[in-house]
């Protein structure tokens, strides 16, 4: 079966904060989509908005959650306290893997010779569910031979020979603390008072910002699996979850060859916020080969980043695509171009590209006491635009307040408030432009 996707997106505004990137692929098809392509940053349209774009990305609204509080202007939009009770998570116990027509399989799993895995792994399989909407069930099997409950879905994400629930999960783990928690970890908890539907547990998928108050996790609860941020530890009985490795997680070098040398796509959980693994840090030196080196002030590094999408966005758009097919995540087609060293590379800043709009320079260009022709570019392209007032000498190639409030004005033109107006030009801002 082949992993799914991302979702893509062609972005409204230059702001990368985890908020903005996830709310920017949930509004691609919904109906609200244009709003949000004309307003910039999420957290500027308030709590109505934030409605909108919760059931835009497939928030269980009637059964489950409220909607999101907006909390600061480069934060994600937030769900607050249910006001309602949430998604009953009935289990069922232990039980064997399921044949092709129900019937039983393998005897349940064991502790010992757990089969390896990656962290890559875990969550390219975890999205394979996320992508089916596998219905919720504690009697079903899907096709895989898991149970369709919340303890079968991680028994499935972890690759246990056979499905075991909340009381037996633990042994197949290693307890660690908050702080170490990283992507394919678990958070359990299992309510010994009320085992059956009290109990729940979820796949850790990264922290959603600097904050690590707010997670993305994979779960399986009523209607169906989801992937959607969520306080830590979960949104009732906090305190009482607790965060596990799986024993069998290896080094992303270790199982199934060296990663730093795969020509095989990883699958698209290994790429985005919160990815951590050295499928990112071959993405970013095969960028760099490219020329894709300027979007980088250190790295490449395993964790991916603002600079991995930036990048990748370049690279995307050498090749002639828009829209969807260059949102700076890479998919199948991306990844072979890269590692097939076919297709065009980045072009030097400042080369037109297909559209005719010259290429963007990367963020660094545009800071305090940076110097550079691209610099000057930006001024005098403001200046066409109209927006020459606001330099009474110049524009120059060194980057000052004259150059960074030209750029907020007409950030603001565009709509854009909060963070999407800072000043600082980022790619939508700067093909705008020179469109």
């Amino acid at each position: 079966m082949e992993a799914p996707v991302f979702e893509e997106f062609d972005p409204a505004s230059d702001c990368d904060c985890p908020g903005c990137v996830h709310w920017r692929r949930a509004a691609r098809n919904s109906p609200s989509s244009l709003s949000i392509r004309l307003g910039g940053h999420p957290a500027a349209h308030g709590a109505r908005r934030a409605l909108v774009l919760a059931a835009a990305a497939g928030t269980v609204i009637g059964g489950a959650h409220a909607t999101p509080a907006v909390t600061s202007a480069h934060a994600q939009a937030r769900t607050g306290v249910p006001a309602e009770p949430e998604p009953p998570t009935p289990q069922g116990g232990a039980s064997p893997l399921h044949g092709p027509v129900g019937s039983p399989g393998a005897p349940p799993s064991q502790t010992t010779g757990l089969p390896a895995t990656t962290r890559a792994a875990i969550i390219t399989r975890a999205n394979l569910w996320v992508a089916a909407k596998v219905p919720y069930s504690m009697s079903s099997y899907w096709a895989d031979g898991y149970r369709q409950d919340c303890s079968g879905f991680v028994s499935m994400a972890w690759n246990l020979g056979g499905n075991e629930w909340t009381g037996s999960l633990d042994k197949y783990g290693t307890r660690i603390t908050r702080e170490q928690l990283q992507p394919g970890d678990m958070l359990l908890f299992h309510n010994l008072s009320n085992p059956q539907k009290g109990s729940h547990v979820v796949i850790f998928g990264g922290w959603t910002d600097s904050t690590h108050s707010y997670y993305f996790a994979y779960e399986q609860t009523p209607p169906g699996t989801r992937r959607q941020s969520t306080p830590y530890a979960y949104w009732s009985n906090s305190a009482r979850y607790v965060p596990y490795r799986y024993k069998g997680l290896k080094d992303e070098t270790s199982v199934g060859g060296p990663p730093a040398s795969s020509t095989t796509f990883p699958g698209a959980g290994s790429f985005g916020p919160g990815a951590d693994n050295a499928y990112v840090t071959q993405l970013g030196k095969m960028l760099v080969d490219r020329g894709g080196g300027r979007f980088y002030t250190v790295g490449p590094g395993p964790r991916w980043g603002a600079a991995d999408r930036l990048a990748t966005q370049a690279f995307q758009l050498a090749q002639g695509w828009t829209g969807s097919a260059a949102d700076g995540v890479p998919g199948p087609r991306t990844w072979a171009y890269l590692v097939g060293g076919t297709g065009k590379g980045i072009p030097a800043a400042g080369t037109p590209g297909p559209s005719g709009v010259p290429a963007f320079p990367g963020r660094g260009v545009f800071r305090p006491g940076a110097s550079s022709e691209d610099v000057t570019r930006l001024g005098a392209r403001l200046v066409k635009k109209g927006y020459g007032k606001f330099y009474p000498n110049g524009p120059g190639p060194r980057w000052g307040e004259d150059d960074r409030r030209a750029v907020e004005a007409f950030q603001r033109a565009q709509g854009w408030r909060g963070g999407a107006a800072d000043g600082y030009p980022g790619p939508e801002t700067w093909r705008r432009l020179f469109t």
